[in-house]
Protein backbone atom coordinates (compact mmCIF):
# COMPACT_ATOMS: atom_id res chain seq x y z
CA UNK A 1 0.00 0.00 0.00
CA UNK A 2 1.34 3.41 -0.97
CA UNK A 3 1.66 5.92 1.86
CA UNK A 4 -0.86 8.34 0.32
CA UNK A 5 -3.45 5.54 0.45
CA UNK A 6 -2.53 4.71 4.05
CA UNK A 7 -3.14 8.39 4.84
CA UNK A 8 -6.68 8.05 3.42
CA UNK A 9 -7.24 4.83 5.42
CA UNK A 10 -6.23 6.53 8.66
CA UNK A 11 -8.46 9.51 7.88
CA UNK A 12 -11.45 7.19 7.42
CA UNK A 13 -10.64 5.15 10.54
CA UNK A 14 -10.39 8.34 12.62
CA UNK A 15 -13.47 9.92 11.07
CA UNK A 16 -11.43 12.97 10.02
CA UNK A 17 -11.97 15.11 6.93
CA UNK A 18 -8.39 15.52 5.63
CA UNK A 19 -8.44 19.26 6.39
CA UNK A 20 -4.82 19.53 7.52
CA UNK A 21 -1.28 18.70 6.50
CA UNK A 22 0.18 15.32 7.36
CA UNK A 23 3.45 13.42 7.11
CA UNK A 24 4.98 10.04 7.76
CA UNK A 25 8.25 9.91 9.64
CA UNK A 26 10.86 7.20 9.92
CA UNK A 27 13.74 8.47 12.01
CA UNK A 28 14.74 11.79 10.46
CA UNK A 29 13.24 11.03 7.04
CA UNK A 30 9.88 12.60 6.17
CA UNK A 31 7.34 11.42 3.61
CA UNK A 32 4.33 13.43 2.53
CA UNK A 33 3.25 15.90 -0.10
CA UNK A 34 6.37 17.86 -1.12
CA UNK A 35 5.89 21.63 -1.09
CA UNK A 36 8.63 24.00 -2.29
CA UNK A 37 7.29 26.62 0.14
CA UNK A 38 8.72 24.58 3.03
CA UNK A 39 12.03 23.52 1.44
CA UNK A 40 13.96 26.24 3.27
CA UNK A 41 12.96 24.84 6.67
CA UNK A 42 15.87 22.44 6.56
CA UNK A 43 14.32 19.13 5.64
CA UNK A 44 13.24 17.48 2.44
CA UNK A 45 9.89 15.74 2.25
CA UNK A 46 9.91 12.66 0.05
CA UNK A 47 6.84 12.12 -2.09
CA UNK A 48 4.52 9.70 -0.25
CA UNK A 49 3.06 8.54 -3.57
CA UNK A 50 6.41 6.91 -4.39
CA UNK A 51 6.77 4.87 -1.19
CA UNK A 52 4.88 1.97 0.37
CA UNK A 53 4.31 0.79 3.91
CA UNK A 54 6.81 -1.99 3.12
CA UNK A 55 9.45 0.62 2.27
CA UNK A 56 9.19 2.07 5.77
CA UNK A 57 8.40 -1.13 7.69
CA UNK A 58 9.32 -4.22 5.66
CA UNK A 59 8.88 -6.80 8.44
CA UNK A 60 6.73 -7.50 11.47
CA UNK A 61 7.38 -5.32 14.53
CA UNK A 62 8.76 -2.46 12.42
CA UNK A 63 7.17 0.92 13.06
CA UNK A 64 6.97 4.49 11.87
CA UNK A 65 5.02 7.65 12.73
CA UNK A 66 2.02 9.22 11.00
CA UNK A 67 1.43 12.83 12.05
CA UNK A 68 -1.72 14.74 11.18
CA UNK A 69 -2.62 18.39 11.75
CA UNK A 70 0.64 20.04 12.70
CA UNK A 71 -1.24 22.46 14.97
CA UNK A 72 -2.98 19.75 17.01
CA UNK A 73 -0.08 17.37 16.30
CA UNK A 74 -1.83 14.01 16.31
CA UNK A 75 0.92 11.38 16.20
CA UNK A 76 0.09 7.77 15.47
CA UNK A 77 2.61 4.98 15.78
CA UNK A 78 2.04 2.61 12.87
CA UNK A 79 3.24 -0.90 13.73
CA UNK A 80 3.36 -3.78 11.27
CA UNK A 81 1.92 -6.71 13.19
CA UNK A 82 2.17 -9.33 10.46
CA UNK A 83 3.15 -9.48 6.80
CA UNK A 84 0.78 -11.56 4.67
CA UNK A 85 1.36 -12.84 1.15
CA UNK A 86 -0.34 -10.84 -1.63
CA UNK A 87 -3.99 -11.71 -2.20
CA UNK A 88 -5.58 -10.65 -5.51
CA UNK A 89 -9.05 -10.98 -3.97
CA UNK A 90 -8.26 -8.36 -1.36
CA UNK A 91 -9.94 -5.20 -2.69
CA UNK A 92 -9.90 -2.73 0.19
CA UNK A 93 -8.59 -2.34 3.75
CA UNK A 94 -10.64 -3.74 6.62
CA UNK A 95 -10.79 -2.51 10.20
CA UNK A 96 -10.68 -5.43 12.64
CA UNK A 97 -11.64 -3.50 15.76
CA UNK A 98 -11.63 -0.21 17.57
CA UNK A 99 -12.78 1.56 20.67
CA UNK A 100 -14.00 5.04 21.54
CA UNK A 101 -14.65 8.09 19.41
CA UNK A 102 -11.75 9.77 17.68
CA UNK A 103 -10.98 13.36 18.57
CA UNK A 104 -12.87 15.81 16.36
CA UNK A 105 -10.95 18.03 13.95
CA UNK A 106 -9.47 21.19 15.46
CA UNK A 107 -10.13 20.33 19.08
CA UNK A 108 -6.67 21.42 20.23
CA UNK A 109 -4.61 18.25 20.35
CA UNK A 110 -4.49 15.93 23.35
CA UNK A 111 -5.03 18.65 26.00
CA UNK A 112 -7.88 20.21 24.02
CA UNK A 113 -9.51 16.83 23.50
CA UNK A 114 -9.33 16.07 27.22
CA UNK A 115 -10.98 19.43 27.96
CA UNK A 116 -13.60 18.79 25.26
CA UNK A 117 -14.49 15.35 26.66
CA UNK A 118 -14.74 16.75 30.19
CA UNK A 119 -16.99 19.60 29.04
CA UNK A 120 -19.24 17.28 27.02
CA UNK A 121 -19.56 14.76 29.88
CA UNK A 122 -20.76 17.36 32.39
CA UNK A 123 -23.89 19.37 31.54
CA UNK A 124 -22.94 21.81 34.34
CA UNK A 125 -19.46 22.45 32.89
CA UNK A 126 -19.04 26.13 31.94
CA UNK A 127 -18.17 25.18 28.34
CA UNK A 128 -20.71 22.36 27.89
CA UNK A 129 -23.24 24.37 25.85
CA UNK A 130 -20.52 25.97 23.72
CA UNK A 131 -18.84 22.61 22.97
CA UNK A 132 -22.20 20.93 22.29
CA UNK A 133 -23.04 23.68 19.81
CA UNK A 134 -19.57 23.45 18.23
CA UNK A 135 -19.78 19.66 17.72
CA UNK A 136 -23.40 19.85 16.55
CA UNK A 137 -25.18 18.03 19.35
CA UNK A 138 -24.56 15.20 21.77
CA UNK A 139 -21.16 13.52 21.98
CA UNK A 140 -20.41 10.00 23.13
CA UNK A 141 -16.70 9.56 23.82
CA UNK A 142 -17.18 5.76 23.90
CA UNK A 143 -18.81 5.59 20.46
CA UNK A 144 -17.11 3.52 17.77
CA UNK A 145 -18.82 1.79 14.88
CA UNK A 146 -16.87 -0.99 13.25
CA UNK A 147 -19.60 -1.24 10.60
CA UNK A 148 -19.45 2.46 9.71
CA UNK A 149 -15.66 2.42 9.59
CA UNK A 150 -15.62 -0.58 7.27
CA UNK A 151 -18.33 0.95 5.09
CA UNK A 152 -16.07 3.99 4.66
CA UNK A 153 -13.07 1.81 3.88
CA UNK A 154 -15.10 -0.14 1.35
CA UNK A 155 -15.84 3.11 -0.52
CA UNK A 156 -12.14 4.01 -0.59
CA UNK A 157 -11.00 4.52 -4.15
CA UNK A 158 -7.84 2.76 -5.28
Amino acid sequence: MKLDRLHRVIQIAMGWLDCHLHQFRLGRVYYGVPDAEFDDLGGETLNEKQFTVADLAPTAKKRFIYEYDFGDSWEHEVVVEKVLPPDAAFKHPVCLGGANAAPPEDCGGSPGYADFVAAMADPKHEQHAEMKDWIGGAWDATRFSLEATNAGLKRLKA
